[in-house]
């Protein structure tokens, strides 16, 4: 689906070069967040041929070049003229870590100082790597479950420093089981923060993600996960073409309200309603993935599961089983591994194939729900549930 790529910090840029003379540009314009149309609008804006955007994006994105110099199809007058009046900048790496299973994680340093994470896990001996991408500096919810929610929110990334977590990942050398085959085989937006709170700057990486001169990727090999944010849901279906992933996490209100603050305005059936629209929207036979995190003695019971399996019956889905991956002061628990598939059988009786998700990289906190960064919190939600944690010490 082609459709016209949103405004965020990035096109804000590329329409002012549009009309600014290179004299008049009074910093250097980072390009790595930009679609083919920005980067058009760039090029004619210095005086040079629209065709230079598609050989700029696939020396950015195929080959994670950022120097103009190397850009050899280029003419020198025009690497010059570059290297005066812009840059491909990705995010800082500030640590890189590898988990004993494989899973690569990196903490990457954004404008402002800012620190967010991005994870890479392996499967299928190589062949398939799951990239798990940021979309928010913290997290604008407050997930009872989530270690990411607690640090607070501070501010939503740019396209760029979105595409940058593909960026970086890509340029690395991780192991695959072909040296030909892409680094990055899929992508996530499962990482910190709610993507479509950042919806503008999340569809314009994912068209990125997408795009042939970018990074080519299948409309079923890039998800976006969301607790539910209705009305986008709503809107993400006419602006682009992806896989729907939902924290559903409990099938009545009363536990949802509990575990997920959000549905105390969206409710499960008001949520589910916008999954069936987005799926009339979308091709036959795809599905939508229900993420249940798996919380000992909270949503992992027989009851639950009917539950589960009576508020899912219209919808076309499948279920992937989460045990919850622990973080100090949460006041929850892991479920027991024969408890976990317990759940899961009672499901498989029900009619429903529920994988039960392996931890990846918890021994690098690379774990589903506990990603953290450096966040400057807006919120002040941090320095409360630190004060909570140190009134509930002993």
């Amino acid at each position: 689906m082609t459709t016209a790529a949103p405004r965020d910090a990035t096109s804000a840029t590329a329409s002012e070069a549009a009309t600014a003379t290179p004299e008049a540009t009074a910093e250097r314009v980072n390009l790595l967040g930009m679609s083919r149309a920005q980067l058009e609008a760039f090029f004619l804006s210095i005086g040079e041929k629209k065709f230079r955007a598609t050989q700029l994006m696939k020396w950015m994105h195929h080959e994670g070049c950022d120097d103009f110099a190397a850009m050899t199809n280029l003419s020198r007058a025009l690497r010059e003229k570059l290297e005066r009046l812009a840059e491909v900048r990705g995010p800082g790496v500030v640590y890189e870590g590898s988990s004993r299973d494989g899973t690569q994680k990196w903490v990457l340093e954004v404008e402002d100082g800012s620190y967010v994470e991005t994870v890479l896990i392996p499967a299928d001996n190589g062949k398939r790597r799951t990239l798990c991408v940021s979309s928010q500096v913290g997290c604008s919810l407050d997930c009872s479950f989530c270690s990411t929610g607690k640090q607070g929110f501070q501010r939503n990334l740019t396209a760029a420093e979105i595409i940058g977590q593909v960026w970086v990942a890509s340029r690395s050398d991780v192991p695959r089981a072909d040296s030909r085959q892409r680094p990055v085989t899929n992508v996530v937006m499962m990482g910190m923060g709610e993507p479509l709170m950042n919806y503008d700057n999340v569809v314009a990486a994912m068209q990125l993600m997408l795009e042939d001169n970018g990074y080519g990727l299948s409309k079923r090999r890039v998800t976006l996960s969301t607790s539910g944010v209705v009305p986008k849901i709503d809107k993400l279906s006419d602006d682009i073409d992806v896989s729907l992933a939902i924290s559903l996490h409990a099938a009545n209100d009363e536990l949802r309200n509990e575990l997920v603050p959000l549905n105390r305005k969206y409710n499960i059936r008001t949520l589910l309603d916008a999954c069936s629209r987005y799926l009339e929207k979308s091709p036959e036979n795809r599905q939508v993935t229900i993420e249940y995190t798996l919380i000992a003695g909270v949503n992992d019971q027989q009851e639950h599961a009917r539950e589960l399996a009576e508020v899912l019956h219209d919808l076309p889905c499948k279920i992937n089983l989460i045990p919850f991956n622990p973080f100090p002061n949460s006041g929850y628990e892991t479920p027991s591994r024969n408890q976990a598939v317990r759940f899961q059988r009672w499901l498989d009786e029900l009619g429903y194939t529920a994988p039960i998700r392996t931890a990846r990289g918890d021994d690098i906190d690379a774990a589903c729900g506990q990603l953290v960064g450096r966040v400057k919190d807006r919120t002040k939600r941090q320095a409360r549930y630190i004060q909570s944690v140190q009134l509930d010490a002993p």
